[in-house]
């Protein structure tokens, strides 16, 4: 295995510290919050379309919201106690927090949430490996998913139901990319 090039070295990136501080050991990246519309569709697409499962539902009623932490676990291991379950579900690395405030899939005037992708942009997408990008692909186009773009240069974005874009890529595709790069 080569090394990193020095590419990922604090030389070469100002303001970067390496190694971590020794008391951020044991930290992990758990979740991305997305704000939508309509729990129904996007629990849909997160679940059928993706192959996520819903880890825990936590309605939180003095904000008049609901939050569904999605993500790719073995939702068998999780503990049947309410409590234990909720902790649990936050100790998982990588989640989606999807946040639903009450009422909005049924108001005409609520027009939706920024996705980060048009002025001003901000946020961008998140990414989902798969196995095989143009099979993963295909079938997400028979499953109506509106792509922002078509398989090809290693990867490909589609947009879910409340227009957030998630990119596609398999590990192969990565590596012709980096190649590319080389």
């Amino acid at each position: 295995m080569g090394s990193l090039d020095s590419k990922e070295s604090p030389a070469n990136n100002p303001g970067l510290h390496s190694p971590p501080d020794e008391a951020t050991k044991g930290y992990i990246m758990q979740q991305t919050m997305f704000r939508i519309k309509d729990p129904k569709s996007t629990l849909e697409f997160c679940s059928r379309v993706l192959g996520m499962s819903l880890l825990n539902k936590v309605d939180v009623p003095y904000m008049k919201m609901t939050l569904y932490m999605m993500g790719y676990e073995d939702v068998s291991s999780a503990p049947t106690d309410p409590v234990e379950k909720t902790i649990w579900t936050f100790g998982r690395p990588a989640t989606m927090e999807l946040t639903h405030f009450w009422g909005t899939e049924n108001d005409p005037e609520f027009k939706g949430y920024h996705n980060g992708n048009s002025e001003p942009i901000g946020f961008g997408h998140i990414g989902i490996t798969v196995d095989d990008m143009y099979k993963a692909c295909e079938r997400f186009e028979s499953l109506g998913v509106e792509f922002v773009k078509k398989p090809g240069d290693g990867y490909a974005f589609i947009k879910d139901p409340d227009g957030y874009w998630i990119e596609i890529f398999d590990l192969n595709g990565i590596r012709a990319i980096v190649n590319n790069l080389a």
